[in-house]
């Protein structure tokens, strides 16, 4: 087994130039400290003597350094645990360290960046220790309230309290090839668990970790969402160019076709051509991933940050829409513009989508849509297939492209409730309106893209 990276060794791994902050030399509220009580506030018998090892092992006073250093040419607070300094626990004095980091980057502006391995709260300091996670959610809610990003890095291992505060708890969540990640430790599962599934692989697959990332990609790729995630802009993204058709469809038929077809441009290749790069989340923070019906994250273009929740021509199930409101939360408070790009038959209506909570997953892109502060545009690339499209449609900022249609139902199934035959589905796709030339019309869209 490898040994694993110091704090200082984490630190320096992804930055350069780190200044520790001066940490409180006080009690847990910062202020003038009483003489220490021996064996700490349970008077666990051995615990000085733990704490003493620990800092002659590890050369740290504490579980956890904080300072300011450059992430690949942005200013940031690092955060480090140090597992060799009682397994990375969090005490009162962690406590005061990470609240002294937090309030330190507010009063700069400046993201957070957790290089987290714990193995929980400390033992030794009972429940003083685990109402430091009390102090910590605090912080950070006070520190996303400010809209400055916090991302975080799982590494090996990440347990317990500091999984369920700094870890999960960020913004953007990375982690670590073969790190441990999971809310119970190693000694504290049922003897049965799977321990696949306390991985960072499975946390990915979960829809808890936005990505995997080896060590020597961590830096750069820390760079590029500190890059991304500290330019907010207030103008609305224009809507890309259309990278297919530039006739307009005849019939309503027509544009069902055309949007139905194989070789239409789907949403990776719009994206690609819109963003100089970008980088993706992945997930709903709630069990589940959609990488086949929606891809979310944010890039760059023409110089700007612009936050992307994208279709990709499935039907979208509800984990894709979490993912997407989440995109829209986060890109809003962060004061990101938006871009949605429309391309689905409509949303996953079979059972395990019913289970999933599909109907709760589409009206939570409608609030966050309707509740964003900043601007959104939509571009419709393909089916607009009834609500599960509407939902990330922009109200009063939503383009088409000629290959594209709009309609509150498919026209099969709208032929299908009226008790027409097969042969009468074209017909109706013409009642229903549904070209871009008609929708512009109708007023339901601002304007159709040219290529």
């Amino acid at each position: 087994m490898t040994e694993r990276p110091t704090a200082r060794e984490a630190v320096a791994l992804v930055a350069d130039g780190f200044t520790e902050l001066p940490y409180p030399a006080g009690d847990s509220a910062g202020e003038a400290a009483p003489a220490p009580r021996p064996d700490g506030p349970l008077a666990w018998h051995g615990y000085d003597a733990s704490r003493a090892r620990a800092t002659e092992r590890t050369g740290e006073r504490e579980s956890v350094i904080c300072g300011t250093a450059d992430v690949a040419g942005t200013r940031a607070v690092l955060i480090a645990f140090e597992f060799g300094f009682l397994g990375g626990s969090l005490g009162q004095r962690t406590g005061d360290r990470l609240a002294a980091a937090y309030t330190h980057a507010r009063a700069h502006r400046l993201p957070v960046v957790s290089l987290v391995a714990t193995g929980g709260s400390r033992m030794q300091e009972g429940m003083l220790a685990l109402t430091q996670l009390q102090r910590v959610a605090r912080q950070s809610a006070l520190t996303r309230a400010a809209g400055l990003p916090q991302i975080a890095v799982l590494r090996d291992p990440t347990t317990g309290g500091g999984w369920a505060t700094l870890g999960a708890g960020a913004d953007v969540i990375l982690a670590l090839p073969g790190a441990q990640v999971g809310f119970a430790g190693s000694r504290v599962r049922p003897p049965d668990a799977d321990p696949a599934a306390y991985t960072a692989r499975a946390q990915l697959a979960a829809g808890a970790v936005d990505a995997v990332v080896r060590p020597r990609e961590l830096r750069g790729e820390l760079g590029r969402w500190l890059r991304l995630l500290t330019a907010p802009s207030a103008a609305a993204a224009p809507p890309p160019r259309a990278l297919g058709a530039t006739d307009l469809p005849g019939t309503g038929w027509d544009a069902v076709q055309r949007a139905r077809s194989p070789r239409r441009p789907r949403a990776a290749r719009y994206l690609d051509a819109y963003f100089t790069y970008r980088v993706a989340i992945g997930g709903d923070r709630c069990g589940g991933t959609d990488p086949a019906g929606m891809l979310c994250g944010f890039g760059e273009h023409q110089g700007r940050t612009v936050a992307y929740a994208a279709q990709t021509g499935a039907a979208t199930r509800p984990a894709g829409y979490r993912t997407a409101a989440r995109l829209i939360r986060l890109a809003d408070r962060l004061g990101i513009p938006v871009l949605t790009l429309v391309d689905t038959p409509g949303a996953a209506n079979d059972a395990e989508a019913e289970r999933q909570g599909v109907g709760a997953a589409i009206a939570d892109v409608f609030g966050a849509v309707a509740a964003a502060r900043g601007p959104i545009t939509t571009l419709l690339i393909g089916e607009g297939g009834s609500g599960g499209a509407l939902a990330l449609a922009a109200p009063g900022n939503t383009w088409a492209t000629p290959d594209s249609y709009f309609s509150v139902i498919a026209p099969e199934s709208a032929a299908a409730i009226l008790k027409r035959g097969p042969r009468e589905v074209e017909a109706t796709a013409e009642q229903l309106r549904i070209r871009p030339q008609d929708l512009l019309e109708l007023g339901v869209i601002r304007g159709v893209v040219e290529g």
